[in-house]
């Protein structure tokens, strides 16, 4: 059934299209059989050369539909295709000296057949060798000029025809595996897309739960009213997640500079850290808030888990063409500093803004994150 279907509606997958479809598109021209098969069924010739004339015909159309059907996709070969091809060229010589007249019309089916299976500078030798063995074939039988002048057209014209199929075909095909890679590279980057942007909400959020889970079980040993409420906060903490989980898997999840620094203090309170914010400047644009944003949760977020302060400062400013955003504790920080994959995820998305980050330990106790975005460029953010 799908052959039938294929048959009938030229169906076929873009990088292997279907054989039924080839078949018919080059089988059109087998009208040029006409002209030897009028000469046997006419009656001009008779006895054995007749039937010989018919062998032959069938064996040529045999083996002419053999090669168009060996390839299994555009501009490549299959196993069987050249040695095919060899016999049908070898066959078209032969049969147009030996019995002449319409038979000088086969080289043409190989002209086809050359300028489908080989690449262009191939298919052109093809092309002249066949127009030579029209020529000589003609004068061989004593073929008139004129004749011989529009068998040799034909093959030109036939064979520059077909060329351009050709490389049409293979340019499609190119074009259908170009636009799958490009898809499969955009559902690459979304899936990393969707695991930064989850490291980075689920690391703060459940570090935060974590905190405030600790809080809960020690103000519940001491008999504090304040554990419901530290529970209660812990319950808006995990909703609050689960949303910014969906909205991130989504593609709409917004992080706004002030909507964060909330987030920070509420995270460094349970921490039991102190929390210092200064900002100073004109507002910022909508793509830089959402930057310094993004850093904001992964600067704290690193501070609560690593740093073992008592103290964090957050310092924002938007002024002498640049945006600036400082994050730093009093930690005791020590030995080289490497950067998790949170930071790296931070500074693809700043350097992707024409920004800088640098994060590394103060020399006078403590660590500290550092990112500049250039006003010029804020808008790439």
């Amino acid at each position: 059934m799908s052959r039938l279907r294929d048959l009938f509606t030229f169906g076929g997958t873009e990088n292997k299209p279907s054989r039924w479809r080839r078949l018919m598109g080059m089988s059109f021209g087998l009208v040029y059989l006409f002209y030897p098969l009028s000469d046997i069924t006419s009656g001009n010739v008779t006895g054995l050369r007749a039937y010989a004339e018919v062998a032959a015909l069938v064996g040529f159309v045999t083996c002419y539909i053999a090669t168009v059907m060996s390839p299994k996709n555009y501009g490549e070969p299959g196993r069987w295709t050249l040695p095919l091809l060899g016999l049908t060229a070898l066959m078209a010589i032969v049969f147009a000296i030996l019995f002449g007249g319409g038979w000088l019309a086969l080289p043409i089916y190989v002209t086809v057949v050359i300028s489908m299976a080989l690449p262009p500078r191939q298919a052109l030798a093809g092309m002249l060798a066949m127009a030579a063995v029209v020529v000589a074939g003609g004068f061989v039988t004593g073929a008139d000029g004129g004749t011989i002048s529009l068998l040799v057209l034909q093959v030109v014209t036939l064979g520059v025809l077909f060329m351009s199929v050709r490389n049409t075909r293979i340019l499609v095909v190119e074009l259908h595996r170009a636009q799958g890679e490009v898809a499969r590279l955009a559902a690459g980057e979304e899936r990393l897309r969707i695991a930064r942007d989850l490291h980075d909400l689920l690391g703060h959020s459940l570090s935060l739960i974590v905190l405030k889970s600790e809080l809960a079980g020690r103000l519940s040993e001491q008999g504090s009213p304040r554990a419901a409420e530290e529970i209660r906060d812990i319950e808006s903490v995990a909703r609050l997640a689960l949303q910014e989980v969906r909205e991130a898997v989504t593609g709409y999840r917004q992080r706004g500079l002030s909507e964060e620094i909330d987030n920070a203090r509420a995270a460094l309170d349970a921490a039991g850290m102190a929390a210092v914010v200064r900002m100073s400047g004109t507002p910022l644009p909508d793509a830089l808030d959402g930057l310094l944003g993004w850093a904001v949760r992964e600067g704290v977020t690193n501070v609560v888990r690593h740093a073992r302060a008592d103290r964090c400062e957050i310092i924002v400013s938007y002024e002498d063409g640049a945006a600036t955003l400082e994050i730093s504790d009093n930690g005791p920080h020590a030995g080289p500093y490497e950067a998790g994959s949170g930071l790296c995820g931070l500074a693809e998305r700043v350097e992707a803004a024409g920004g800088s980050v640098d994060a590394g330990s103060r020399p006078g106790g403590g660590f500290r994150l550092r990112v500049l975005v250039p006003v010029a460029v804020e808008s790439r953010a």
